[in-house]
């Protein structure tokens, strides 16, 4: 899949485009419908399947104080878009200028940029451009000025409820991960580079990776089975989130740090997804490091066992 900054960086020449727009947090079951859609379009017309998304959540720059939690990061959104048959995912720097935008000159710009576009897909309720004033009807509207078909795709209900990425994260934050994943399409997992951390893991002798999630949702503090694959291997995993109360000092600070089973090798700088299974236990302060350690051992032999 190419990735580009800007629409006049495809060169898609003389073919068709067929967009997906939307931010797409967790490219769930919605987010997916939409995208197989533009891929389905593309793949019928000869056309060049096209994801258009933003560098970052637009209440970054229109609504600073209202920025949700990421439920994936960049590298899980790549590979999900990837996965669905994208040909080129176009990352749009969502900065101040360009949230001055109408959603008309967004979308006149997009057609100018790329020459030819086929069909724009949308989820039904989605708006864009300056003070949301892009929506279905509009693109209909310029649709048939400027000849592409629009889709707008009304939500996905599951158990009776909208899927969104709001409910996902409220999902996530409770801890009901099996549902999280329901709407994901996929098993919840979270990725982040892992960090050098204060190595206390290794003097127990269980070494951890710790990861960087500092924009992430993430489930309630406590020990998860898990698992993730390094290299296409998979392992098993310990997972610890939270604010280590035996062995912290200063100011609490969160932290997912997971020990990879009969792993041995250097993760560090590396970007690590880790599968997350089920609690194991809440997060609990141990009277001494050795308690803490005996503890750890139950919960290896835990996973191991699951």
């Amino acid at each position: 899949m190419k990735l580009i900054r800007a629409a006049n960086e495809l060169g898609n020449g003389p073919r068709k485009v067929c967009v997906a727009i939307g931010v797409f947090d967790g490219v769930h079951l919605g987010h997916q419908q939409i995208i197989r859609q533009t891929v389905a379009d593309a793949r019928q017309h000869n056309a060049v399947a096209l994801v258009v998304t933003f560098d970052q959540h637009p209440n970054a720059v229109v609504a600073p104080d209202k920025v949700p939690p990421q439920i994936f990061s960049r590298p899980q959104k790549l590979r999900a878009v990837e996965a669905l048959g994208a040909d080129a995912m176009l990352e749009i720097p969502f900065d101040q200028n360009f949230s001055e935008k109408s959603g008309e000159v967004f979308i006149r710009e997009l057609v100018r940029d790329l020459g030819k576009i086929f069909s724009i897909c949308v989820g039904a309720d989605f708006v864009f451009g300056r003070k949301r004033s892009g929506d279905v009807g509009l693109l209909k509207k310029l649709g048939a000025e400027l000849d592409f078909q629009v889709h707008g795709h009304a939500a996905v209900a599951l158990d009776g409820e909208l899927v969104s990425s709001t409910r996902i994260r409220e999902a996530i934050r409770t801890g009901n991960l099996d549902g999280a994943s329901q709407m994901l399409g996929r098993t919840y997992a979270i990725c982040g580079r892992v960090l050098t951390g204060d190595r206390l893991g290794r003097q127990l002798g269980f070494p951890t990776a710790n990861l960087e999630v500092d924009k992430l949702v993430l489930p309630p503090n406590g020990v998860y089975a898990g698992c993730t694959r390094v290299d296409g291997k998979l392992y098993r995993a310990a997972v610890n989130l939270g604010v280590r109360p035996t062995v912290a000092t200063g100011k609490p600070e969160l932290r997912v740090e997971a020990h990879l089973l009969d792993f041995g090798g250097d993760l560090y700088d590396q970007e690590l997804e880790l599968e997350f299974g089920k609690k194991l236990r809440a997060e609990q302060k141990f009277l001494s490091v050795a308690e803490l350690k005996a503890q750890i051992t139950r919960d290896v032999a835990a996973v191991r066992a699951d």
